[in-house]
């Protein structure tokens, strides 16, 4: 069974190139029926936050891509100890008990210019000296001995970028503990990944350098072999790569979720960051993901996140904010309406009676005005009028307002409507219509301004629909205050 995992560091916010990692490892897995485990990798405790933890989470459930198994590397510790002392009695690894703990001494300039490979003097010390010096409390890092007598190359075959290969004379002797017996990420990350059976690899391309060592590490530790993927960065307009300091609410996935963003929409935009189902099609729900992905899909060049005019601060990026027009007009109202109450009781608009006795309208208002919205946020920002008294006024919408003679045919329209009767938009527009007809005038300078009265916007759905979604009461009200 295919097996993949997601081992975020709890270090910071959920980056969206992380996301995007954690999409493309659950959409492999379940279109092969696999298990997607969510590892946090919190064994650099000096980083690593509880706040940021919970920030990890609260950005993957948002997502609304669940996993199925989850654990942290810090309540592994036994394992990876383990794993080092079998690494140590096997001749796979030698303590280091110079200070550095993870390279070369501070300030030590590369030996004729080659990379720094081993600390000379380290990896020659007989084991029974070594044991000593340990029984007798130095201090010391651990590290791998990659085989230097026969230099062989190490090769996979990556599942995005094709045939890989490098020397083991360009490994260098890496870490796999620190002095106080606390793993490397590298050890922790292969000793989890073999305990877990994990068959399938997919991160970052900033990875890839890692996996030659890893793969002596798989070896060494007589673990199988994962398959392997590394996919492509993202990056700014200008070939920067995206970071948190310079690009501030662009890389942060619940920045979009508190600018309104639908969860499904805003997957469906991490997933075209690299990949592409090869039909041409960009609006894709998570089903037809799902159905349509794979590796071989995925792009080798790094994949750009645009913002407005090239400012970070004037985002998001175009394409997510099309992405989520999209969806928002396509979800199933019933699928939709949760989002949108969720973003009226946050703005304080919410009413009971939406999900009671006013269910009925409620529902046909948010499909009569979601074709016009980008965000959910526009629901309770440009769409005030339907859910409460207090709106702002469009200047174009005053505008309407102010041609001539648009106040006294309101007053009028207003002296009609409310003779009673039936209150539908055909009532309405038989109303609006007559009227226009006795007084000699365009139908629409009644329409545009009436539109404006109701919701202080001078574009939006038919006037007439306006009508009946605020209903007669209200609609005279704002009648008569126009």
């Amino acid at each position: 069974m295919v097996r993949v995992r997601f081992a975020p560091s709890p270090t910071g916010f959920l980056h969206i190139g992380g996301a995007r990692t954690y999409i493309f490892n659950w959409l492999f897995a379940k279109r092969q029926g696999g298990v997607v485990v969510l590892r946090i990798d919190d064994t650099d405790v000096e980083r690593s936050t509880e706040a940021s933890r919970q920030s990890i989470f609260e950005g993957l459930r948002w997502l609304g891509l669940e996993w199925d198994e989850e654990c942290s590397q810090s309540e592994r510790s036994a394992l990876h100890r383990q794993a080092a002392q079998a690494l140590w009695e096997k001749g796979f690894a030698y303590r280091d008990f110079t200070p550095q703990e993870t390279g070369p001494p501070e300030g030590e300039p590369a030996r004729g210019g080659a990379p720094w490979l081993f600390n000379p003097g380290q990896r020659e010390i007989p084991r029974a000296d070594s044991d000593r010096r340990a029984a007798a409390g130095e201090p010391f890092a651990l590290r791998f001995r990659v085989p230097r007598e026969s230099m062989n190359q190490v090769r996979f075959e990556d599942g995005v970028y094709g045939p890989q290969a490098r020397s083991t004379g360009d490994i260098e002797d890496f870490a796999l503990a620190r002095s106080d017996g606390a793993p490397t990420y590298h050890l922790a990350s292969c000793a989890d990944d073999a305990d877990m059976h994990i068959t399938h690899i997919i991160r970052g391309q900033d990875h890839l350098t890692n996996t030659f060592k890893h793969l002596l590490l798989f070896e060494a530790l007589g673990a199988a072999r994962p398959e392997l993927a590394h996919l492509p960065l993202l990056q700014a307009p200008d070939g920067s790569k995206l970071s948190k300091r310079r690009h501030g609410p662009v890389v942060s996935v619940t920045a979009y979720r508190d600018a309104g963003f639908l969860p499904q929409a805003f997957v469906n935009f991490l997933s075209l960051l690299g990949w592409s189902p090869k039909d041409n099609r960009e609006t894709l729900s998570r089903r037809e993901l799902v159905e349509s992905f794979s590796l071989a899909g995925i792009n080798r060049h790094n994949a750009v996140v645009s913002y407005k005019e090239n400012d970070p601060e004037n985002w998001p990026d175009p394409k997510a904010l099309w992405l989520n027009e999209q969806h928002l007009r396509g979800t199933p109202i019933e699928e939709l309406l949760p989002f949108v109450e969720g973003e009226l009781r946050s703005a304080e608009m919410w009413n009971d009676s939406y999900g009671g006795s006013e269910r009925a309208w409620f529902s046909a208002t948010v499909d009569l005005i979601r074709s016009r919205y980008s965000t959910l946020r526009d629901f309770s920002r440009r769409g005030a009028a339907y859910f409460g008294d207090q709106f702002p006024m469009e200047p174009a919408a005053s505008a309407r307002l102010d041609h001539p003679g648009a106040r006294d045919l309101l007053r009028e329209l207003s002296e009609r409507l409310a003779r009673g009767g039936e209150f539908t938009e055909q009532s309405v527009e038989h109303e609006v219509r007559g009227l226009a007809a006795e007084r000699g005038v365009k139908a629409g300078v009644i329409i545009n301004a009436a539109r404006a009265a109701l919701s202080g916007q001078s574009v939006g759905p038919s006037a007439f629909a306006v009508f009946a979604a605020v209903g007669r009461e209200r609609a005279l009200r704002r009648l008569g205050v126009a």
